[in-house]
């Protein structure tokens, strides 16, 4: 009798301790600056494989006081939700640095989804598309037991 309440005890520690050592979700973190953009204005992109619970903090240059703002439309599965958004001014004082557009995107089921992110003045006869950045997420399924 000694004997399985030892070997169950061994198991319930031995599953504790599995568990403690999976993986924690995994935060990607992408952060574009000007200087990049003007090399490579419409063609950049990523592609990540991400699990569910996993998210995407994403920074782009961005500069309000041009009349420039960054929008994203999202296609295919709605494995991808938007989690937070905002804006981080720049830390210096000059006139005309630019700031950053902050997302973070969570991977909330398992699919594929295509974000298409465009910096564009949104008025009528403003320039659109100035730059472009596409971002790929396959979401596979969580690799730790749901509760």
């Amino acid at each position: 009798m000694k004997g399985k309440a030892f070997l169950v005890l061994l198991l319930l520690l031995l599953a504790v301790f599995m568990v403690s050592c999976a993986p924690p979700f995994q935060v990607i973190h992408v952060e574009i600056s000007s200087d990049t953009f003007s090399k490579n204005p419409t063609d950049l992109r990523d592609d990540f494989e991400t699990y569910v619970g996993d998210k995407i903090y994403v920074e782009l240059s961005s500069n309000p006081s041009t009349g420039f703002e960054w929008v994203y439309k999202m296609s295919g599965d709605t494995a991808v939700k938007e989690q937070n958004h905002g804006y981080q001014a720049p830390s210096s004082d000059v006139p005309g640095t630019p700031g950053k557009q902050t997302w973070i995107f969570e991977a909330v089921s398992e699919g594929n989804t295509e974000i298409l992110m465009t910096y564009s003045q949104p008025w009528d006869g403003g320039i659109k598309e100035k730059w472009i950045y596409r971002i790929s997420v396959a979401v596979r399924p969580s690799v730790l037991p749901t509760p």
